[in-house]
């Protein structure tokens, strides 16, 4: 009997461990259980503190650096330059209070948005620098493979490589982008034409390694 108790005791065990290790695939987006999705995947929340010694927050030149951080990407698969659009930008900043009304990423509507396509992030208020915000949709290349869209991702998940490809899209000529601070800090960014278009051919693109931060996929 005691044997038998024994027995049941262990597989109880085992079964208390396995559910540990399935709950830990799911928060950890399943990359430790040998997914190859980024750590950011649904737009989960990954890193909320940052490190001590660090520079603080600088959002100064907002306009050019955001720019410039698109502009680079672009450049380096040879799709010519976006243009700042201050409408775009000022469509961007009104959906802010309402990110921090819900206090989670979820998009605007689209018939809210018509003709726009949109990148969110969101993170630790005064924790991220604006290079470390689109950082993390650029390096969503890394996951980008050649096909048409939306079959464009190493992961099967489109989603997971949609920030990188509305940022490069070729046909997408002006962005305009905001950043509202609350309880977190929003990064907002609208594109005309909007990218991700079904049915669209994509690229492929040079490879590294993701950095883990939270967003919302582009659509």
């Amino acid at each position: 009997m005691c044997q038998f108790c024994e027995c049941v005791s262990r597989i109880r065990n085992i079964r208390f461990l396995l559910g540990r290790v399935l709950a830990g695939c799911a928060f950890f987006g399943l990359l430790a259980c040998g997914e190859s999705r980024p750590p950011w995947a649904e737009g989960a929340i990954i890193r909320e503190q940052r490190p001590r010694g660090e520079a603080p927050q600088d959002l100064s030149n907002l306009e050019p650096r955001l720019l410039s951080l698109h502009n680079r990407e672009r450049a380096a698969i040879g799709v010519p330059p976006l243009a700042w659009d201050a409408g775009l930008a000022a469509a961007a900043a009104g959906y802010g209070p309402e990110l921090a009304r819900r206090g989670r990423l979820a998009h605007s509507a689209q018939a809210t948005r018509p003709g726009q396509g949109e990148n969110l992030w969101m993170g630790t208020r005064g924790a991220y620098q604006l290079e470390e915000m689109t950082g993390s949709w650029a390096e969503e290349k890394s996951l980008l493979r050649p096909g048409v869209f939306p079959e464009i991702s190493s992961s099967g998940h489109w989603s997971d490589v949609a920030h990188y490809t509305q940022m490069v899209w070729p046909t997408t000529t002006r962005v305009g982008c905001a950043i509202f601070s609350a309880d977190w800090d929003y990064l907002i960014c609208r594109y005309s034409p909007p990218g991700n278009i079904d049915g669209k051919p994509l690229f492929a693109a040079a490879s590294s390694g993701p950095l883990a931060l939270n967003s919302l996929t582009g659509r």
